[in-house]
């Protein structure tokens, strides 16, 4: 049982979280929500609302008609345009959103995206917001999130949005992800973020990230998670604890450590290191 399919009494919540998102004091705002009964007064956001329904009904007022979500509908609200929302029946609602300014939608586009129908059935994609928005709320990695962000909201415009895509062609995407690479490895332990990697190859966050997948096919802070468990590997073959090699390599503490190496190599740190050990 998740988070979003808890019984009806614990239902009544709303929980705010904060993800950086670069060296410029730059956040993203994040909130879990299960409601039975609350509704919410007219009001506005000044970033976008770009929300993911994960049970339930909602109903939400909003350009003067009324939008009824279902499980896995994507809302996107713009910014300043007045809303309110509430349960569309007996067994409440619950969601996940991100409130990501302007600028955010911007990265991937000519200007910041016009979206005409505000709810969109893209099951794909959903998912993906809504994985992305579980992890950066349990656990912030700047990296990870100035990764991650980007590029779903880029996906998001360019799929439902009117403004004009730039284009994705970066060239030398190769020699690009090599420097990218060996600037991660050098500094594993404190990496710089997306938009300090990006400024002295010229490029923007969402060029880096496409000369990177391209390359290498996957985005910087998976290639990071990846060489940082093959890192602790050896941590652990000498001899450290789960707890020292998360450390030596730079995951925030054990915990972030494991969920990587389960990922990586289907077992957890604990039990590689005793696994070798006998051996």
């Amino acid at each position: 049982m998740d988070d979003e399919t808890k019984p009806r009494a614990a239902r009544e919540q709303a929980v705010w979280t904060r993800t950086p998102l670069g060296p410029h004091g730059e956040t993203l705002d994040l909130l879990t929500a299960r409601f039975d009964r609350h509704r919410y007064a007219p009001h506005y956001h000044e970033e976008y609302t770009v929300g993911v329904s994960v049970g339930g009904c909602e109903v939400i007022d909003y350009r003067g008609g009324r939008l009824h979500t279902g499980y896995g509908s994507i809302v996107v609200l713009a910014p300043g345009e007045v809303h309110t929302g509430g349960p569309g029946s007996s067994g409440g609602y619950a969601y996940r959103a991100m409130y990501p300014a302007p600028a955010l939608l911007a990265e991937g586009a000519t200007a910041p995206p016009h979206f005409r129908e505000p709810v969109m059935d893209d099951p794909e994609l959903a998912a993906a917001l809504r994985a992305a928005h579980i992890e950066l709320s349990a656990h912030a990695d700047p990296l990870e999130a100035e990764s991650r962000i980007p590029w779903l909201l880029t996906a998001l415009a360019h799929r439902h949005g009117t403004a004009r895509p730039r284009t994705d062609c970066v060239a030398g995407a190769d020699h690009i992800a090599r420097a990218v690479r060996d600037r991660l490895a050098d500094e594993l332990v404190a990496p710089p973020t997306l938009a300090e990697l990006a400024a002295p190859l010229g490029l923007s966050r969402y060029q880096l990230l496409r000369a990177f997948r391209t390359s290498a096919g996957l985005p910087p802070y998976a290639w990071l998670a990846q060489y940082r468990v093959t890192r602790a590997r050896a941590h652990l073959e000498a001899g450290h604890r789960p707890a020292e090699a998360a450390a030596l390599v730079g995951f925030a503490d054990q915990a972030h450590l494991t969920r990587w190496f389960r990922r990586v190599l289907g077992v957890t740190p604990a039990a590689y290191r005793d696994s070798v050990a006998r051996r």
